[in-house]
């Protein structure tokens, strides 16, 4: 079993270990990562082998501070701002490559622009400090399915094909980081997060693109494409209650009807809703229920990322 706790001691082999060119899944405060030498082509080739993830869809370089992130992005005054506000932390910025960038291609999908985060974790730091290499991390899960916030979710994925699964036990935000493009004249949200548009804001002192999805094209961030954290199950969207046979998620006040139900937060709160979800939909999807239905959420703050997140996952890419 490739599940270690994280100690000095096995944070420094994995470290070693990265440096070599090996993936290594460990821990960040969103969801698990799996990490790879970004620098490395082979390394990186091994993360989309890993995942079976599409070889056009990006991934988010992790580096230990802004001035490291400033190595392989072009930062402006508008794009410091930012990172000043919310870096180390949940958010995620699209620059343009520096002149010289040695990230992989294969990492920028061979865009002319890079995902640059600080994470916040100290395991994923004191990794990054042991491997003295920027890491390229997607989430530790098959392409497509539900991302994973424990280690058990990223064994249960990928562990006969790891080396290494660093445990820190569970994550703290449950959802991926904010992504936003700062290469143009209008900041522009491609994927929700933890960070809302309103914060964002009020920190550039100006407006925020709504998200920008990509439909049938090549996406420009990590979590555009249509069909993504889904699960084997169909999902039901805004259900009132489960029909005969389906598993449900619940929120706030909702009924809890069914054998197969779980509440992502009994108080209505958005943060403990975001937390659960990607564990709620592995937990019913491991029931063997066709379909799960899932009550509304809230259209506002980190309700946009949950429900982001969930009409993702109710896109099959079979087209049913």
């Amino acid at each position: 079993m490739p599940v270690y706790p994280a100690t000095p001691e096995t944070i420094a082999e994995a470290g070693r270990f990265l440096a070599q060119g090996g993936p290594v899944a460990f821990p960040t405060e969103t969801v698990y990562g799996l990490g790879a030498d970004a620098t490395n082509d082979l390394a990186v080739a091994a993360i989309f082998s890993a995942k079976g993830r599409p070889t056009f869809n990006p991934l988010i370089v992790h580096v230990p501070a802004l001035a490291l992130a400033e190595k392989y992005g072009v930062f402006d005054d508008r794009a410091r701002r930012l990172a000043a506000a919310f870096w180390p932390g949940p958010f995620t910025m699209v620059v343009r490559k520096t002149e010289g960038c040695t990230i992989s291609d294969l990492a920028t999908a061979g865009l002319d622009t890079i995902a640059l985060r600080v994470p916040a974790h100290p395991i994923a730091h004191a990794l990054m400090m042991a491997a003295r290499k920027p890491i390229a991390a997607p989430s530790a899960n098959r392409s497509g399915h539900v991302s994973p916030t424990t280690a058990g979710h990223v064994d249960a994925d990928l562990g006969h094909v790891l080396h290494m699964i660093l445990d820190g036990g569970p994550t703290e935000v449950g959802l991926e980081s904010t992504v936003v493009d700062v290469t143009g004249t209008i900041v522009r949200l491609l994927r929700p997060g933890a960070v809302t548009t309103d914060e964002i804001a009020a920190v550039i002192g100006g407006p925020v693109k709504g998200v920008s999805a990509a439909v049938g094209a090549q996406p420009t961030s990590p979590g555009q494409l249509v069909s993504h954290y889904a699960p084997r199950a169909r999902v039901r969207l805004d259900a009132r209650e489960p029909r005969d046979g389906e598993a449900f998620i619940a929120f706030g006040d909702g009924p809890m009807i069914g054998p197969h139900v779980i509440n992502l937060s009994p108080r209505g709160n958005l943060l403990e809703a975001a937390a659960q979800l990607f564990s709620a939909l592995r937990t019913l999807d491991a029931t063997g229920a066709a379909t799960i239905a899932v009550m509304p959420i809230p259209e506002q703050g980190l309700g946009l990322a949950i429900n982001d997140r969930l009409r993702r996952a109710a896109v099959r890419s079979d087209g049913r």
